[in-house]
């Protein structure tokens, strides 16, 4: 009860003089002002950035990208116009400069004149980022600049949604037109796979048709070597028929020759048979008569006998030379129409192999413009001509050898009469030699024999006049002989003219066959390989089709909305989960400037406050400590809970606990209290520099403003050695987070710290002398 009743004068001598009452009254108003005005101050700065004064030069010109209008300059002012963020000032770059200079403005924003124009190469090969200047006026207020710099990202932000936009619609226009071209494509590659299909079954059909005719060019290579050899042949015929038509002509010439001798002596003979039958007459009249000329008829019918002997000569001459006539001209016949049997095959094979080049030139274009093989149908048509020609010609050389054979058949048959004749008017001759002979040795005979004379003469006349008609008649056909020989002659030089012209494009025909041979034969391997190529490009154009139709299908059911374009103009929404949520910017700093004010109020507190003696006279060591360590508590309540009151109901800051908020608040107090009471009871003046300095690493260490993590390694190692370290953590816990647990073992940990200096305060008076001269004096001087 000592040590109470030694409080209780202490304090009502306090009380007494208005030297101690006054500062004891100020000093508990000291934790209000720090905590409560600083956190007043900076309560909610940024919710008083509206009348924060910033400029915003807007010189973009904008753009046109794809067909619309970019202007994102006027876009940006249109928006900070809508916001209250700072205290928008729309200027020139002029005034802006201005303003910065006189610190009229605390930051300028602007927007340069090709802000849009380069916004609008983000799919060019180079692009260009567009670019926002900012400047803040860092040396009027650098906190300005940097809240600044954070608006400004954040308008970047919406800026480049604006832009972002503008792409985003555009885009999605082009994926409908891309849409809408892969439905085409898809449509066009549809079409494309039905035409490969019949493309496949066309190269199928070529590589087939090509195959033939590889097997049909060697077949023709196989067949043009007797084609060859025939041709050699026919021109060695046409050279021999043109030989004997020469001949044959020149023979027909002599015999023609021959024959108008023998019509000659024909119709003398004729001649004499008339006259034979005149004088027959007259001997028939005149037998009488016939003695007298009996010489005359012996020598008549001795020249009668030679004349006849030369006609039966002639006549035998004449039949030996027409049947070797008919003979040859048989042979020509059957070598003529041989040879027309041959050169209608020759026609009719050269004839298909034109067609057969036309054919093949229709299948192929390509190898059409080949100039081997136009030369080589050209030439194959002129051998067709040619050989049609010839058979032409050799038909009317077969059918004028026909009618050769049939006349010379004729004048056989007229020859081997007139020889017949001939020899019976030989033979009668020579009877009428005899019987003139015998006229001259007798006469008796002559009137029987001269009416068989008679007779025979008739007979005689009657064969001179056919033998002078068949004789005229066979002179006819042999002049026409002689001149169809001439023509045989010419068509057989024609003949082998085109028989030599035909073995010129026979040898043609082989080279040309040869090449086509080997072309057919490349291009047989090319069908194969165009084959599988088609069967590649079957199973690709449907493949192709098939994906650009899914394609089509998908953009398809790419619709453009707004809420779209606005997804791909920010496609990341934060979505913002706070724990432990602060309404604002005094409330997150409350527990550090509760605790620095509680700390400067405790310090405060022991410069009105005698830490050592007491009023009363005589007391003892513990009841001085228990005056002084109880005023000093009375102090920390009073001071913690006018500190508390303020800031949660002038301040309104909200708390997890109001009980627990006040009691955190006087174990804080408490043990700054305690701590500054033993520091300064211990060093006097001294000790409260050493306050300071405490208090000074404690703002620096304690991460009541930036995090533990920010500050220089060194300073990291103080943070658990000081209170204030452990005030902050329990203040966030109450304040803020309502982990209560953690303010209880905060609150240990201070009552830790209060005990320990409480222990060193109660150590300092119970080994020091109360007597002591220097005591006394230094608190006379303090409470003068």
């Amino acid at each position: 009860m000592k040590s109470l009743s030694v409080f209780f004068k202490d304090m009502g001598a306090a009380l007494k003089n208005p030297k101690v009452l006054i500062p004891m009254f100020v000093v508990l108003f000291i934790p209000v002002m720090y905590s409560g005005l600083f956190l007043k101050a900076f309560w909610d700065p940024y919710g008083k950035m509206n009348e924060l004064p910033v400029a915003v030069v807007n010189e973009d010109k904008g753009a046109e990208y794809e067909g619309r209008q970019l202007t994102a300059g006027n876009d940006l002012v249109t928006e900070l116009k809508k916001s209250d963020d700072f205290a928008w000032k729309f200027v020139s770059r002029e005034a802006a400069e201005a303003g910065l200079k006189d610190n009229t403005y605390y930051m300028a924003i602007v927007v340069p004149e090709d802000f849009s124009s380069k916004a609008t190469t983000l799919l060019d090969d180079e692009p260009q980022p567009a670019h926002i200047i900012f400047e803040p006026n860092e040396g009027y207020n650098f906190l300005a600049g940097q809240i600044g710099g954070t608006a400004v990202k954040e308008i970047k932000s919406k800026v480049s949604a604006k832009v972002t936009e503008a792409y985003t619609e555009s885009v999605f226009d082009k994926i409908t037109k891309v849409s809408d071209g892969l439905g085409e494509a898809g449509d066009g590659a549809s079409k494309l796979a039905d035409g490969a299909v019949k493309l496949d079954d066309g190269a199928a059909k070529l590589k087939e048709n090509l195959i033939v005719l590889k097997e049909g060019t060697g077949k023709l290579k196989d067949g043009v070597a007797p084609l060859t050899q025939g041709v050699n042949d026919l021109h060695n015929g046409a050279a021999a028929l043109t030989k004997g038509s020469s001949t044959l002509a020149g023979g027909l010439g002599q015999l023609s020759a021959a024959h108008g001798k023998l019509e000659a002596g024909v119709k003398q003979s004729a001649d004499g048979a008339d006259q034979l039958k005149a004088g027959l007459d007259q001997s028939l009249t005149g037998a009488k008569k016939l003695e007298a000329g009996a010489k005359s008829a012996v020598d008549g019918t001795a020249k009668l006998q030679a004349g006849s002997q030369s006609v039966s000569g002639g006549a035998a001459k004449l039949a030996d030379g027409l049947k070797s006539s008919a003979d040859g001209s048989a042979q020509l016949q059957a070598g003529l129409q041989a040879s027309s049997a041959g050169s209608a095959k020759v026609a009719e094979g050269a004839k298909g192999v034109a067609e057969g080049l036309q054919q093949l030139a229709k299948a192929s274009p390509q190898l059409a413009e080949n100039p081997a093989l136009q030369k080589l149908i050209a030439a194959s048509q002129a051998v067709a001509a040619g050989s049609e020609e010839l058979n032409a010609s050799q038909q009317k050389l077969a059918a004028g050898a026909d009618s050769l054979n049939a006349g010379q058949q004729q004048l056989l048959q007229g020859a081997q009469a007139l020889h017949q004749g001939a020899q019976q008017l030989d033979a009668g001759i020579g009877q009428l030699h005899s019987g003139a002979v015998q006229l001259h040795t007798g006469s008796k005979q002559l009137v029987g024999g001269q009416e068989k004379l008679a007779a025979g003469a008739d007979k005689l006349a009657a064969g001179g006049d056919q033998l002078k008609a068949g004789m005229a008649q066979f002179g006819t056909k042999l002049k026409e002989a002689a001149a169809g020989g001439k023509k045989l002659a010419e068509g057989g030089a024609q003949l082998e003219a085109g028989t030599t012209k035909l073995l010129g494009g026979v040898d043609q025909l082989g080279s040309g066959i040869g090449t086509l041979a080997d072309g057919s034969d490349k291009l047989a391997n090319g069908a194969g390989e165009l084959k599988d190529g088609m069967d590649d490009l079957k199973s690709g154009s449907n493949e192709l089709a098939t994906k650009l139709v899914d394609a089509a299908d998908q953009t398809a059911s790419v619709k453009k909305t707004d809420a779209l374009v606005d997804m791909f103009a920010q496609p990341v929404q934060i979505e913002e989960h706070k724990l432990n949520e602060v309404p604002n910017y005094g409330t997150g700093f409350a527990p550090y400037f509760l605790s620095l004010g509680l700390f400067v109020g405790a310090l405060i507190s022991t410069l009105v406050i005698p830490m050592r003696e007491s009023e009363v006279e005589g007391a003892s060591r513990f009841s001085r400590f228990f005056s002084r360590t109880l005023s000093f508590t009375l102090m920390s309540l009073v001071q913690s809970m006018l500190a508390a009151l303020v800031v949660l109901y002038g301040l309104d800051l909200g708390v997890q606990s109001v009980p627990l908020f006040l009691l955190f608040s006087f174990v804080t107090s408490l043990t700054f209290m305690w701590i500054i009471q033993a520091i300064v009871t211990w060093l006097d003046q001294p000790g409260r520099f050493v306050a300071i300095v405490i208090l000074i690493f404690q703002l620096t260490t304690s991460a009541g403003t930036f995090p533990l993590e920010l500050i220089p390694n060194w300073m990291k190692a103080l943070n658990p050695l000081l209170p204030m370290t452990y005030s902050v953590k329990g203040y966030k816990a109450v304040i803020s987070s309502g982990d209560f647990g953690l303010m209880w073992h905060e609150a240990a940990i201070l009552g830790g710290y209060a005990v320990v200096f409480l222990l060193l305060t109660l150590a300092y008076f119970m080994t020091r002398d109360r007597d002591s001269r220097a005591v006394v004096k230094s608190e006379q001087v303090l409470n003068a």
